[in-house]
């Protein structure tokens, strides 16, 4: 999780399609379009792993054209010989 926020605050759009798996992952990301995001913190609320799946509860915070936004989301990750893949998630 932390991996991928680092990618979006980088705006590493190779990293996020590799860590996204291939059941959802979209064809392309344009993280370049309309206005970018200054990400300002990432916390994790809890997390639940299993053997080869997990959950992560966070809040993402960010400022867009200067107003303050948060991202609360549950994701669902996989885990598929031995790398972990960003399923979905729902956004609180």
């Amino acid at each position: 999780m932390r991996s991928r926020y680092s990618a979006y605050v980088l705006g590493l759009e190779d990293y996020l399609l590799a860590t996204w798996h291939n059941s959802t992952r979209p064809a392309a990301l344009n993280l370049s379009a309309g206005p970018r995001p200054k990400w300002l913190g990432l916390q994790v609320e809890a997390q639940v792993q299993g053997d080869d799946t997990a959950t992560v509860e966070f809040v993402a915070r960010c400022k867009v054209g200067g107003r303050a936004q948060r991202l609360h989301e549950t994701s669902r990750f996989v885990r598929e010989e031995g790398c972990w893949y960003y399923v979905d998630g729902v956004i609180d």
